[in-house]
């Protein structure tokens, strides 16, 4: 059953090699301050247990993936350290993941916006289902999408990070999406994804680990500056979220 914790829930589970990290919050599956810091911190402990050999993501439920960041926690930021520090959530997030040793490998089973986008293209290897459409939602509230844009352009190209952010009120089929290069495999159901993801995973496991360490220090490299990159992203986010036009934005979206 989904969680109805308002701070969100977190649950890893190590089998034969593989941890799987669960998330999940009420508001389809967004994420709070708290849950961004625990996952990072997570990812982070991941990667120096000898006894985990790769990561599989996922969130809770059968519908949303991932909403990304919490829409209360936005409209409540009032000055610029609240403004970096909610940013910088999904920035700690990304570089947790790209640091991390172990390749990580995403099950999206169903729509995604802003920072999930953000997550699955952190991913090193992603499952999804046909449900799992995407958008970048930011530019249409007056800010962007600018922290997880160096993860979502190094997966789909900047023509295709262009597409994405600037139609914010379109969604993208999980089969743009894979073409794009965000997902690598697509599937009709759950079920069938479950199937062969397991299937993949159990088989990856079984490889010498240090090989893929070392494929996964490989795919990052190039990002060795992103701890500085996005926590400027962050900041700039942190000063659009207090402009007067995104104020203006975000009431429209309050209940």
């Amino acid at each position: 059953m989904p969680t109805d914790r308002p701070n969100g829930s977190l649950y890893t589970k190590i089998d034969n090699g593989v941890a799987t990290v669960e998330f999940g919050h009420p508001a389809s599956n967004s994420f709070v301050s708290e849950l961004l810091t625990r996952l990072a911190n997570e990812f982070a402990k991941l990667s120096d247990n000898d006894s985990v050999s790769l990561i599989v993501l996922k969130s809770e439920g059968d519908r949303a993936f991932c909403a990304g960041a919490s829409f209360d926690e936005l409209v409540a930021i009032s000055n610029l350290e609240e403004g970096k520090a909610f940013f910088s959530g999904f920035a700690n997030v990304i570089n947790a993941m790209r640091k991390c040793k172990k390749p990580i490998i995403g099950r999206v089973q169903g729509k995604t916006v802003g920072g999930g986008v953000g997550l699955a293209a952190a991913c090193d290897y992603v499952y999804a289902t046909v449900d799992a459409a995407i958008k970048l939602s930011e530019i249409s509230i007056g800010i962007g999408p600018f922290v997880i844009a160096p993860a979502v352009e190094r997966k789909i190209g900047k023509a295709a990070l262009a597409e994405l952010s600037l139609a914010p009120t379109e969604w993208k089929n999980a089969y743009w999406a894979q073409e794009k290069g965000l997902f690598a495999k697509v599937y009709d159901s759950i079920a069938e994804m479950d199937k062969e993801l397991e299937f993949h995973v159990q088989r990856l496991a079984s490889y010498n680990p240090n090989a893929l360490s070392e494929m996964k220090r490989v795919l990052w490299e190039g990002t060795e500056h992103w701890d500085q990159l996005l926590a400027e992203r962050a900041e700039a986010s942190g000063k659009l979220a207090l402009s007067p036009e995104t104020k203006a934005a975000l009431e429209k979206f309050k209940k």
